[in-house]
Parts: structure tokens; sequence; C-alpha cells
């Protein structure tokens, strides 16, 4: 049976981190949530998502088919309810659709908004994203229960002697390496990937999930819950944040209460604000009403798509949104929402053409031993294309 993972509205009030992937490719905890559910289910899966996103992410289709909402995260209560899905039958909740079964014919036609007549209510709690700030809102949940995914049964590799361990929710791959530094576990585990290093002199307070491939620079203070995701290197203060994959935070400078895309880089002594001098509660730009939004957030810092980055001592307000490919630089705080492909920052800004678009990405991938590839080109270009009504300057 194949396993698809739908979006849902869910996948225009998560932009601009989702122009780039649907949303269960989202990361929250240490997995992202298309990882979560291949692990539960033990099974491989694909993504029913808008149509430019097919050529990298299509869909697999056969003779009967599951399909989950890629916005909302599993439990084992949740799976034990999907699992007594008959074909047809759909699972709500809160007239939110969870998951339907459907014969081959049916998934070919499937449409998150159509009306299933067969409808089973769940009530117990899920834990779902439905904007970007419930990545970094929910990481601590999520976090805790991929520690324990992950680690049940297992024993932690031994670190070196160097380093000082509190609290009992430590887990390390056999290839991590760690010296000088602290790990406290006891507001939250710490997890350190497949070849994952922290320099030393670096304090983290949990929780923390450091994915593989991932280093921490030397003298770094990083408290939870955070996510370092896969082939990322960090540095200088980090509070509870997400980073995708493939980002760059070396340097000092404050990062809190944040969400960075994949192929992000941080320049060195940026920092972002998460709290307003007066207290207030913090808004967010919303793609969908093309307006400044409530979050009920007192806390809410950076939201940077795939690919953006920013210069040396940017200064990034409280309640930051920063668009794919964005690229911000110079003095003075830019305003709280850079469009996609902007390029410039609080002196103004202009378009990022999609040569220079490409000639940057091309060198940051040689980097890391990939190619851009023409999906990816094309992909990059339908996103341009869609964003171009938001490009006002």
């Amino acid at each position: 049976m194949a396993i698809i993972l739908f979006d849902d509205n869910a996948h225009y009030t998560l932009r601009p981190l989702t122009f780039t992937r649907p949303v269960a490719n989202l990361r929250i905890g240490i997995l992202t949530i298309a990882e979560k559910w291949a692990k539960y289910l033990n099974t491989s899966f694909s993504y029913h998502t808008p149509a430019y996103l097919k050529a990298k992410f299509p869909i697999q289709v056969e003779a009967q088919n599951l399909f989950i909402n890629g916005a909302v995260c599993p439990d084992e209560h949740l799976l034990e309810a999907i699992d007594k899905l008959q074909n047809g039958e759909a699972l709500y909740h809160n007239n939110q659709l969870l998951a339907v079964r459907l014969s081959e014919n049916d998934a070919r036609e499937f449409n998150s908004e159509q009306a299933f007549d067969r409808k089973i209510d769940y009530s117990a709690a899920v834990v779902s994203i439905r904007y970007p700030e419930d990545i970094f809102r929910k990481n601590d949940t999520e976090l805790r229960r991929d520690f324990a995914l992950l680690t049940q049964g297992r024993t932690s590799a031994v670190i070196s002697n160097t380093n000082t361990i509190i609290g009992n929710h430590f887990f390390a791959e056999e290839d991590a390496v760690a010296e000088c530094s602290t790990f406290n576990t006891n507001n939250g585990p710490i997890y350190l990937g497949k070849q994952t290093e922290v320099w030393e002199g670096t304090h983290v307070r949990g929780g923390l999930a450091l994915c593989n491939n991932s280093q921490i620079k030397m003298g770094a203070k990083i408290y939870g819950a955070t996510t370092i995701g896969p082939r990322c290197r960090v540095g200088g203060e980090i509070n509870n944040a997400v980073l995708w994959g493939n980002s760059s935070k070396g340097h000092e400078g404050y990062l809190g209460n944040s969400v960075l895309g994949e192929w992000c880089n941080i320049g060195a002594d940026s920092n972002n604000s998460n709290l307003k001098n007066n207290y207030a509660e913090v808004k967010l730009w919303d793609y969908t009403t093309q307006h400044f939004r409530k979050t009920g957030l007192q806390f809410c810092g950076l939201v940077m798509a795939d690919h953006a980055k920013c210069g040396i001592n940017t200064m990034f307000n409280t309640g930051t949104v920063v668009g794919v490919s964005a690229n911000v630089f110079g003095a003075g705080y830019p305003r709280n929402y850079v469009p996609d492909f902007a390029w410039g920052g609080a002196h103004g800004y202009e378009v990022y053409r999609m040569d220079k678009v490409f000639e940057t990405i091309e060198r940051v991938y040689t980097r890391r031993n990939k190619q851009l590839d023409d999906v990816e080109k094309q992909l990059l270009q339908d996103i341009f294309n869609l964003t171009q009504p938001y490009r006002n300057f």
C-alpha cells in the first residue's frame, strides 16, 4: 500500500518555507514530518503537492493508497486510528482531514478539500503545523518524541571524558565527536547525530538535535528546544530555533525563536530580535492575506526561506519574514517582510535576477559536491514567477 503525504491549505499558510517543498518535508524535532511517518510505518512515501513541485517530489500511486496529512505529526494513538481505516473511510479532527484510504482510481482524483461520505472523528490531541512559528513553538514536543523514537532500545556511544554531561537524556551516535563541552539534559534531551562535531568550549542546555554531518563551533551557547539540521555549521548564541539543513550561522550573533530553511547563510555578528521593546504581541507577514498576522506570541524572531542570505552585522527586527533567495545586506534594520528574490536592505531593494540567483546557488552547491540540475532550476523559476506580485519595489 502506498503512503502519500498530502498538502492541504497549510502549504499556503506556511509560506515562504513551503514554496520549495511539500509540508511534510519540513523539519520539526529531529526528523522531517515525512521521515517520522516513514519511521513509524516502516515504509517509503511520496507526496501529493502543488503541480509545480511534482517534478522534484513525484507522487506514487498503487492499488491501495493511504493519504496522510503532511502537516500532522504521528504518534501511537493516531497511528492506531489510521490503521483501522477501511477503503473509502476518512479520519477527521475538528474538520481537518487527517487521513483517508483510497483505491487507485479514487487516489488519482484525490483533492484535500473534497468531501468524503464515510467520516470518522478523531478526538485525541494532534500536533500539526499551520504557520511558520508553529515549527519552533512545537519543536520541544517533537524533539522529545523523536529522541524516544530514535534511541529506544539503544545505548549512546561514549564520547570524550573532557565533556560534562548533566542528566540522563543524552545520546550520541557512534561517530559523533565532542570535546571540552557541557551538555545539560535536565530541561530536554540532547541528540548528536552521525558524523557530528561539537567543538571545544560549547555549552548546550537541552533540548538539542544536532543532525548528521553538522558542526557546532567553539564557544557556542545553545539552548532549547533547538534543531540543527543535517550538514549545518553554527556558532554564537542560538535559542529555540530550527535550521532545516545545509545552512550556516557560523559566527557570533543571536538567533532565537526562529526558523531557517535550506541553503541559508547568516553573516557574522548578525542578530535577530525575538521580543519587542514594548513587550507587545508579535505579528508576522502572511502570504495568504498579504497583511501582517497576529501570532499570539510575545517571543517570535526570524523566518527565512530556502537560499536566503544576509550580510555581516544584519539586524532583523522582531517577527521578520525573509522570502526565497532573498539577499539582505547594508546598514539599518531591513523591513519586517523581505520579498522573495529581493536584493538589498534598509536602503531599498531591487530584483535579484535569475541568472545571478543561479550563479550563486551553483557556487554554494559546488562547496557541498552538489549540482544545480534542470529540475531545480525550473522549480526556482516557477517560484520566481509565483512571487512576482509581492515585489513592489
